[in-house]
């Protein structure tokens, strides 16, 4: 997930383009925002919105160092990421299946969903608790696409044009992993990698691809962005990339 990166990655362009934040304003503005977190939720929820679109304008990092209102980071390996909407999204399903399949906004909607709590795990350390997450199971369209018998594994591709992903085969159609449409009890925004994200409950988020476009289904694994940079490509959490952290609830 373009989400769960290093310090220092560079965020997507904002929504709206705005004046340049002066160097003592902007730092003033994150001493303001830390003070922020404890407060009431009116300002709590200003506070996630400026780090949003603060983290787009930041070619420091600086705002990745402070999580927003709600406990998250926004990050992207991409300089800029178009914005789809219910017009313009497409998901597509191909490689080794019998009925490839391109599913619009309304479509994905229109399936059963399914909604579950988690907690969301940072391999960088963070962890936002009880995170729920409502969209369909990855296996409800892989069954829809009827795949051949030498698949072994998917490949997952965002419209970003950079971030990419995998999974086996098994690990796709395990229940607690979605093709994600809402977050928080809300539709999935843009910072978050709306309007559709793959979400993976039991691994690290880098694992749950921001910005999902293209779900290949494959006859072997292939690593992903990170995995590429010596991420593990089995992302357990708690049992990968050296860290021992509790497995999500």
């Amino acid at each position: 997930m373009n989400e769960d990166v290093p310090q220092g990655v560079s965020g997507e362009h904002p929504e709206e383009r705005g004046t340049p934040i002066g160097r003592r304003v902007f730092l003033g503005t994150l001493a303001l925002g830390a003070a922020g977190v404890v407060a009431a939720p009116p300002l709590q929820r200003g506070l996630e919105r400026f780090l949003g679109g603060a983290a787009d304008k930041d070619p420091t990092g600086l705002t990745g160092l402070l999580p927003n209102g709600g406990g998250f980071r926004y990050y992207s390996v991409a300089s800029s990421v178009p914005r789809k909407n219910a017009g313009s999204y497409r998901l597509t399903v191909d490689g080794l299946v019998d009925r490839p399949a391109t599913y619009t906004l309304d479509e994905l909607r229109a399936l059963p969903q399914t909604r579950m709590v988690r907690d969301v795990q940072c391999v960088t350390g963070w962890r936002v608790p009880d995170t729920p997450f409502e969209g369909v199971r990855l296996s409800r369209l892989l069954d829809a696409a009827r795949l051949r018998p030498t698949a072994k594994a998917l490949r997952f591709t965002c419209f970003d044009g950079t971030y990419t992903e995998s999974l086996t085969l098994d690990q796709a159609r395990r229940a607690d992993v979605l093709v994600a449409l809402r977050m928080q009890d809300k539709d999935l925004g843009h910072s978050h990698g709306g309007p559709v994200r793959l979400y993976v409950a039991p691994m690290y988020f880098y694992k749950s691809a921001k910005w999902l476009s293209g779900i290949t289904v494959t006859d072997e694994v292939r690593p992903g962005y990170w995995e590429e940079r010596g991420y593990d490509v089995d992302a357990w959490v708690g049992r990968s990339n050296g860290r021992d952290d509790d497995p999500t609830s």
